[in-house]
């Protein structure tokens, strides 16, 4: 009697379970879910520079250093692909992420022709700042450890220059030195790839943007020609010519729902619409010296933002610390493309750094 009742207690459980099955974002979410007793998962909004900004915050214990991630794009937000790899940094840091102005939830809440003049770098930088001194109020820390992607590493650097006294160390995973110089290396990259294949409609189109950058201005458009081209030829994804993989990513983030998921691409177009100019004229390289600690993790294959220009900058400046980091089997998406590495590179050369 007692087997048949467990029997069908299964079979109960089971038909419950085929009635209801839960959806990609739901087995994420639970899968991802914090449930250790000292651990922090938790999403807020901060009234930050006359705005409201989404923050997500996750951890398995809250005594672990607090890692600030600042996303890149423009407008192109972490979190809603942070589930991809973010899990065993976890473990080990409580993880920040952002979505800048402009960007996903953070669109979607502020009306976008009020936001829409204080997208410039600045701004940018001011947010990244204040975000910085209240996430180490909240949870109690005197520093914060700062990292930047893409687009992300130009506010982060400012940022770090700015204010060193608010971070342990910076790390730039495709860090932007000279945007002029990266549009060129990415140029003579996609258009060596094309002629290498004999790649005529590649050739054509490259051909049409020449010189690039030059003296012609650097639209939209030009930019879009020569970076289809080099990620094509695997600038953006080591060995890929199709990246699907990052751009879907969002559809089963369980942080985002379908309205944000579709917010990206236009918070994309109001914000580099309107950084674009500035954007072009970045330049670290007259950086002689740097605040804090600095480490660089760098993509052997990255024509989105090209390593040699970091690698040659860290060379040359002095820091109380400096490290660069190659990932051989990455481009652009370095924490995508080596998650295990990038793991280990942050626990060896940059936590022993976060000394509260």
């Amino acid at each position: 009697m007692k087997r048949f009742m467990l029997m069908a207690a299964c079979v109960a459980a089971m038909a419950g379970a085929l009635a209801a099955q839960p959806t990609g974002k739901e087995i994420i979410g639970d899968v991802s879910r914090i449930v250790a007793p000292n651990g922090v998962q938790e999403n807020f909004k901060l009234h930050i520079g006359g705005i409201d900004q989404w923050i997500y915050t996750r951890g398995q214990d809250r005594k672990n250093p607090v890692l600030l991630f600042v996303h890149g794009g423009p407008a192109s937000p972490s979190a809603p692909t942070m589930w991809m790899y973010q899990r065993p940094l976890e473990e080990y840091f409580t993880v920040v992420n952002y979505d800048q102005r402009g960007a996903g939830r953070t669109y979607l809440d502020n009306d976008a022709d009020a936001v829409r003049p204080t997208l410039r770098i600045a701004q940018f930088v001011d947010d990244a700042v204040q975000i910085a001194q209240a996430i180490s109020k909240r949870y109690g820390k005197r520093k914060v450890i700062l990292v930047g992607h893409s687009w992300g590493t130009v506010v982060a650097m400012r940022a770090a220059l700015a204010h060193p006294e608010l971070f342990h160390a910076y790390v730039g995973i495709g860090q932007v030195i000279s945007m002029l110089d990266n549009e060129k290396v990415s140029f003579d990259f996609a258009m060596a790839q094309a002629r290498k294949e004999n790649n005529i409609q590649a050739i054509q189109e490259l051909e049409s943007i020449a010189p690039y950058p030059g003296n012609t201005p650097i639209t939209r458009e030009r930019i879009v020609t020569e970076r289809t081209w080099a990620q094509h030829y695997g600038g953006l994804a080591a060995y890929r010519s199709d990246f699907g993989y990052y751009f879907n990513a969002p559809l089963l983030s369980p942080e985002y729902d379908d309205k944000a998921e579709q917010a990206i691409d236009k918070g994309s177009l109001l914000t580099l619409e309107r950084v674009l100019k500035e954007w072009l004229e970045v330049d670290f390289r007259p950086v002689s010296k740097f605040p804090v600690p600095v480490v660089m993790f760098m993509g052997r294959h990255d024509y989105t933002t090209p390593s040699e220009p970091t690698a040659a900058w860290l060379s040359k400046v002095k820091a109380p610390y400096k490290r660069a980091v190659w990932f051989e089997h990455s481009s652009h998406l370095v924490q995508f493309e080596e998650p295990g590495k990038t793991l280990v590179s942050l626990l060896e050369y940059v936590r022993p750094l976060a000394k509260d």
